[in-house]
């Protein structure tokens, strides 16, 4: 099996670290590979597939579209894209309007390209990541991405993550310059770690000051993820601007940039657009997927979470964080052997920042399922303190 993926990557650009495993099928948390051995799928596709891999509805869903339709262009606008925008909308509580594309860096590209008619300096914090096309790594708080890329676009400065004080001493020095914030409550990429109250109101403080567009990157936070349907509410934030992407096209590549109140009209006609979003068939999975995020289902999110972060938490590790089905778990070992610790339990793990692995499991993963990879990551700890041999 490793030489088989190994001779696939001679025609790929090796820009990924690909699993040994040649998948054949894939089931809610499983994934079997070609000779039947089954493996449990800790992150959900990167926190793509919210309700695990081949879903029955979802499946469904896109399989009527893909009958009458895969593809219209702008040109003509799906009933869907109404519908999905509606429900978008509605969880909002706010007036607005929904811009769609086809992945996170492009829903951030949008937000960034609305952001450029108001000139001024655009402030992202350190561990953001919004994307890896130029405009997105523009604000993406990674050294490591950005520097072989450098320079990007202007005028945008990194604050320290969570540090109200140095937001507040550089806001008081160079708010009047300052036309955009990006924030991402949760940094999914940059450790699992939260911003807390007082951060937040020393944003929404400063905005009310300064007059900044506020954007909440909800690409992977976002959705019931975190055990609300956007994390920001959380906190007391009021964003002008919300990405989302990820899980809201059930597996499929969707995206919506969502513009509220007064920049609902942001753009004019033929100032932004899109030959593929929105895709019909995502439209369909979409639709299912926001269907399903009811109130009570998102209450059971955030319950599941807190029982599965007590647990983890029990286990011989350095820190657990995140909330609802977003956990990240710090462990002091380093990132390859994490992941190959992993594989010899059947257990797919996926780690960011170094040495945190980052748990995103389905939203609708049983308790049984939740136990199953708390058993196989207790083994994978154990594998990893006795030393990989």
């Amino acid at each position: 099996m490793i030489f088989e993926v190994r001779d696939v990557n001679e025609y790929l650009v090796d820009v990924y670290k690909p699993f040994p495993i040649t998948v054949k099928r894939a089931e809610h948390v499983y994934i079997y590979d070609s000779n039947g051995k089954r493996y449990i799928d800790t992150f959900s596709g990167i926190g793509v597939l919210a309700f695990g891999h081949s879903n029955e509805d979802i499946k469904r869903a896109m399989k009527e579209k893909i009958d009458r339709y895969t593809h219209l262009s702008n040109y003509f606008t799906d009933p869907d894209a109404i519908e999905v925008a509606k429900m978008l909308m509605e969880k909002t509580g706010r007036g607005g309007k929904v811009f769609y594309g086809n992945s996170g860096t492009e829903a951030n590209e949008a937000a960034l390209k609305a952001i450029k008619k108001k000139k001024g300096r655009i402030v992202s914090f350190n561990g953001n990541f919004h994307g890896r096309t130029i405009g997105s790594l523009s604000i993406t708080g990674f050294d490591n991405l950005s520097k072989p890329f450098l320079p990007l676009i202007g005028e945008v400065y990194f604050l320290p993550f969570g540090d109200s004080k140095a937001f507040e001493d550089y806001m008081s020095k160079e708010g009047k310059n300052v036309s955009a914030v990006f924030v991402e409550t949760l940094l999914g990429s940059g450790g699992l770690k939260m911003i807390d109250n007082q951060f937040a109101e020393k944003i929404m403080e400063m905005k009310e000051r300064y007059k900044y567009i506020l954007v909440a990157d909800e690409v992977q936070a976002g959705l019931g993820r975190t055990g609300k349907f956007y994390a920001h509410e959380y906190f007391n934030l009021k964003p002008d601007i919300i990405t989302v992407a990820k899980s809201i096209g059930g597996g499929l590549p969707l995206s919506a940039t969502i513009f509220l109140d007064e920049y609902a009209d942001v753009f004019s006609q033929g100032e932004h657009g899109s030959t593929f979003g929105p895709n019909p068939v995502a439209l369909a999975a979409a639709k299912v997927v926001l269907s399903k995020l009811s109130e009570e289902f998102i209450n059971q999110v955030r319950e599941k979470g807190e029982y599965f972060k007590k647990h983890l938490s029990a286990l011989p590790v350095k820190e657990v964080r995140g909330i609802g089905l977003m956990i990240g778990v710090e462990l002091p070992f380093k990132s390859n052997d994490i992941i190959a610790a992993g594989l010899k339990n059947d257990l797919l793990l996926n780690v960011v920042g170094g040495n945190t692995v980052r748990f995103l499991p389905p939203l609708d993963i049983s308790y049984d399922e939740m136990n199953e990879i708390l058993e196989r990551f207790e083994k994978t700890i154990e594998v990893l303190q006795n030393g990989l041999n």
